[in-house]
């Protein structure tokens, strides 16, 4: 027990900063629709959101190397409490795009603080158990966090204000720890051609892997409201996703580990097609049948990530893994960015079966690519598979030692 309590400040701030800023996504675009928005507006939150978070996962190690851990922490927090509970004094689109940034920007800050943190206090012989607890703590708030949709009012003071207690709640943690502060690390150079250099298929696999998740998280709920979901039952299916995505990570690992990586996700990606096309073309599913779908494009979509960031490292050296995981990084904001809105876009002109259809599309172009880049280049000596979160460009300093070989 020793080990959870000498992180549970750090474990209880992700907790309670997963489940605000998880939250905000969907209930803004719920609150959209019941404001009239149109979907390409409501796109664009989503899409401003990652702007943000690519700002803040620039900027937050620079000012932690200012003022500090727990003073970055805490400007950060401060900044997405604003972002959230502005939204209902001013009901306009563009107004809550500029909070959505500043709430990606509180997300992106945060995590860094809190990786950085965590690297400066696990050792070798604790990493692994640290990143155990981590995955926890993250993906289990990030379910609560699309379940509470199911109970807050859209657009109304209080469900902006209740999801802004708890982005301020996740400053108390790390406001009275005793722990000191560790040193401040330093940034990791931003190399993106780098990440191409080493693999382009597991650039192309982030990017689709950006597509799939920022697309479904932020326009998902639109899709639910269009197929004729109620409110709870829009949470329950996002809840779904995020369940069959936390499902799938340990047998999508150990293939991973036994076969070669471009099979695994070409098979991955061949699965997320047959998901898209069963979601979008059968019109008369039944409930139960949409939370199905939804649980079956999470075991195929939600791994991705963590496959082709595998892939990746099999090519690199160790003194490159932290700013390979920060190349990585950069390719899936990139990609979060367009994808919300472009789905946006295709939905508002094609209806709701177009999200799907946008992300079978980008599936089928990795499945293309990956065919190709086998024919490129033979299959490497493999590092251990790792899960890995998609949360800050300092998430591969964690992650470094974990993917080296015993």
């Amino acid at each position: 027990m020793r080990l959870p309590l000498s992180f549970a400040a750090l474990f209880l701030s992700v907790a309670l900063l997963q489940i605000s800023s998880g939250g905000v996504g969907p209930l803004d675009a719920i609150s959209g629709i019941t404001l009239g928005f149109t979907t390409a507006e409501i796109g664009m939150l989503g899409s401003a959101h990652f702007v943000g978070f690519f700002i803040g996962c620039w900027w937050a190690p620079r000012l932690m190397g200012t003022v500090g851990h727990a003073r970055a922490f805490s400007a950060f927090t401060v900044l997405g409490a604003i972002g959230l509970i502005s939204h209902m004094m001013l009901a306009d689109p563009i107004a809550w795009a500029l909070m959505r940034i500043a709430t990606g920007v509180c997300v992106a800050g945060c995590y860094t603080v809190i990786e950085a943190w965590l690297q400066a206090e696990v050792t070798n012989e604790t990493r692994g158990r640290a990143m155990g607890l981590y995955r926890i703590a993250d993906m289990g708030a990030s379910l609560v966090a699309q379940l509470l949709i199911g109970v807050l009012t859209p657009a109304a003071y209080v469900s902006y204000n209740l999801l802004a207690i708890f982005c301020c709640a996740a400053l108390l943690p790390l406001a009275l720890t005793t722990r000191p502060q560790p040193e401040t690390p330093d940034a990791p150079r931003l190399r993106p051609k780098m990440a191409v250099a080493r693999s382009p298929l597991a650039v192309a696999g982030v990017i689709v892997a950006a597509i799939s998740s920022a697309s479904f998280r932020m326009v998902g709920p639109v899709y639910g409201q269009g197929v004729g979901l109620a409110l709870d039952q829009i949470a329950l299916f996002m809840a779904a996703f995020v369940a069959g995505g936390a499902l799938a990570q340990y047998p999508v690992g150990w293939l991973a580990d036994k076969y070669d990586r471009r099979w695994v996700l070409i098979w991955l990606s061949v699965a997320a097609i047959a998901s898209c096309v069963m979601t979008a073309s059968l019109t008369d599913l039944s409930t139960e049948g949409v939370f199905i779908t939804a649980m079956i494009f999470g075991l195929t979509t939600f791994p991705i990530y963590s496959v082709a960031a595998a892939h990746a490292h099999d090519f690199a050296s160790s003194s490159e893994r932290v700013e390979l995981s920060a190349a990585l990084m950069f390719w899936y904001a990139c990609g979060a960015i367009a994808a919300p809105y472009l789905a946006s876009v295709l939905m508002g002109l094609y209806g709701p079966p177009a999200l799907f259809a946008m992300i079978a599309v980008g599936h089928a172009g990795l499945v293309v690519f990956g065919l190709i880049r086998m024919r490129v280049r033979p299959a490497q000596p493999k590092t251990p598979y790792v899960y890995a979160p998609r949360t800050s460009f300092l998430i591969g300093r964690l992650l470094r030692t974990s993917r080296e070989k015993d």
